[in-house]
Order: C-alpha cells, then structure tokens, then sequence
C-alpha cells in the first residue's frame, strides 16, 4: 500500500490560495500603496514603513506620466507582499478618524458661526457655553463688522461674511 502525503489529514498543508485570492490580495495591497502615495508629507513620515517602501512612494509622488506612475504603484504593491500590512491599515484608519473628527468639528464651528451671524446677541449664549472663556465684548465687535461690512449680494449667504470672524 502506498502512502501518500496527502492522505495523511493531520500533516496535510493547507490549501494553497487560488489564483483569484492572490490577485485580489496583492490588488489590494496595491490600492493600499495608492493610498500612501496621496498622503501629505507629514502623514506620511508618521507612517510605519520601511525605508525601502517610503522611498518607492516618494518616488512615485514625482512622477506624473501614466504609465510610468502605475509602474511605480505596482511596484510599491510588490514591496508590500514582504511588509505587515496591518500597523499601515491601522494607522491610516487612525488618520481617517481624524480627519473625520476634525470636520465634524468644523461644522460645528461654522453652524455657531452662522448663528452667531444670523442672531448676533441672541446666539452669544450659546457660543459662550461651548467656549467659556472667549472675550464676549471682542466678539460682539466681529459680529457687528462682519453684518455692517456685508453688501446686498453677501448678506444673504453667511459664509459672505465669514472672512471677517
């Protein structure tokens, strides 16, 4: 009887990954590499990367044909088949929720604004409770500029007027 190393369950390797599940992996890696291409400079240097994949997406940032460019991207995926992708994904999605935060609070700043605008002393209230110790005398004064130096064109829209406060 002849043994085969396949027959043998509990030694048996697992399945290899097909062809497609490749694909999809080093696409996604190259995706991931697209990614840190678009980030700023300052984003990019608080990356975990090694230097030879921080140097292949510097250099990718530098060129511009289309050509030349995807080349660039699939050797950057190809880097990234020998780097642990998962302390990059985690940092970037760290950026994303940032970068979410940072706009939420924006809006929120510029929804006061607007209120601040639109009611002038009747909104101080609530501007005053999200920031204490703002100078509520210094405030009436942007206010007061921002609604007299409107003209008829601005007045309706606020972020006219926004340049001032």
């Amino acid at each position: 009887m002849t043994i085969h190393p396949s027959d043998d369950i509990e030694g048996a390797a697992p399945e290899e990954k097909s062809k497609s599940q490749l694909k999809r992996e080093m696409t996604a890696l190259q995706e991931l590499g697209e990614v840190l291409v678009a980030l700023s400079a300052h984003e990019l240097e608080r990356m975990p990367l090694p230097e030879k994949l921080y140097d292949a997406v510097i250099a990718a940032r530098a060129i511009s044909q289309r050509g030349a460019r995807k080349r660039q991207l699939q050797y950057i995926g190809r880097i990234m088949r020998d780097v642990d992708a998962e302390p990059i994904r985690e940092r970037l999605a760290e950026l994303q929720s940032r970068s979410r935060q940072s706009a939420s609070r924006l809006h929120h700043l510029e929804r006061l604004r607007d209120r601040l605008l639109e009611f002038g002393d009747e909104a101080m209230g609530e501007v005053l409770e999200v920031f204490p110790t703002a100078d509520r005398t210094h405030l009436r004064q942007l206010t007061r500029e921002a609604g007299g130096s409107s003209t008829s064109t601005n007045r309706h829209t606020p972020h006219g007027r926004c340049s001032v406060i």
